[in-house]
């Protein structure tokens, strides 16, 4: 019988039905793109995009940033920030708003959250994610992870320390994505500092990167990681996680037909009208409309009009037009 990586999988004494997890993603991750995500199942939780605590200590934070459907399963609320007492105010927020899970952001590479210490910038002080640690540890009982890069060719070899502190202050798993915080998407993963992760942690190690079909899956999973985080394989394929999951059984799966991805893309930018409006929806469209085009088969020559819709019923008939 040929080896399968899809399995329960138990993180801070909760037990999941699947050890498959979809990644925050900025922009992106809001409840509109979980619930088309659940719509298909077969993981373990979905992740929001990452929130500031300061947001989250607003007296109105914005709703894409906490709202949570009826319709979704298990909720992760990936938190950023450098405060210890902002950031454990900010779990009572989020646990208030449903969260299942509470995760903290130190990969972000971006120069306007590394400018504030946070994000990829706390690899590079591990006294400092110790104690954020040990306080977000104190804030909840619910299953707590960090998510982190590798060193990669960088010469930092900063990791050693964070692993130890990561698991002295008392999470419950690491997440680690596969490139250090200068590389981008296009640079290959490095699964042998994911191995390395694994062996140095006392608790589950989760891999992330370049995961987009079941090849790639098995590719992380031999690093002897416990489970596998997904990115932008599932934007505009929420079908993903059960695709890769009949696969691991040895199961055909037959994805959706191009007018079914159609539909599902009108849906999604119908669910993020009713979350915000229809400009901010169309507006925000923009940035996955082409994967869910690229799954349809199409190329930039039909993905490319969508950035110009400026009303729901131009995008319905440009939908009806495309994906046939």
């Amino acid at each position: 019988m040929n080896q399968t990586f899809i399995k329960p999988i138990t993180l801070g004494g909760v037990q999941f039905e699947s050890n498959l997890i979809q990644a925050p993603l900025a922009g992106v991750s809001c409840a509109p793109f979980r619930d088309m995500i659940w719509q298909y199942g077969e993981l373990a939780y979905c992740a929001t995009e990452m929130v500031s605590a300061k947001t989250l200590l607003l007296a109105k934070p914005p709703k894409r940033y906490i709202y949570k459907s009826a319709t979704e399963g298990p909720l992760c609320f990936q938190l950023s920030g450098t405060n210890p007492e902002e950031l454990h105010r900010a779990v009572d927020i989020a646990i208030l708003h449903g969260a299942d899970l509470i995760d903290l952001n130190c990969g972000c590479p971006m120069p306007k959250v590394r400018h504030r210490g946070c994000g990829s910038r706390l690899l590079s002080d591990s006294s400092k994610l110790y104690q954020l640690v040990t306080t977000l540890r104190k804030a909840t009982d619910k299953p707590l992870s960090i998510k982190i890069r590798v060193d990669g060719q960088s010469g930092d070899r900063f990791n050693a320390d964070v692993i130890k502190a990561v698991n002295d202050g008392g999470a419950d798993f690491i997440v680690v994505h596969g490139r250090h915080w200068t590389e981008d998407y296009e640079t290959e993963v490095r699964y042998d500092e994911i191995a390395a992760t694994v062996q140095a942690s006392k608790i589950p190690v989760i891999g992330n990167g370049n995961v987009k079909n079941y090849a790639s899956l098995q590719r992380l999973m031999e690093t002897g990681c416990a489970g596998a985080m997904i990115g932008r394989g599932s934007t505009g394929k929420p079908w993903l996680f059960a695709e890769l999951s009949a696969n691991d059984k040895g199961l055909t799966f037959t994805p959706p037909s191009s007018i079914e991805i159609g539909k599902l893309f009108l849906l999604h930018i119908e669910k993020l009208i009713a979350l915000e409006n229809e400009p901010r929806a169309l507006l925000q469209g923009r940035q996955f409309s082409k994967y869910y085009a690229r799954a349809a088969g199409l190329g930039p020559e039909v993905y490319l009009q969508f950035y110009t819709v400026k009303s729901l019923e131009e995008l319905r008939m440009l939908i009806d037009a495309c994906f046939i």
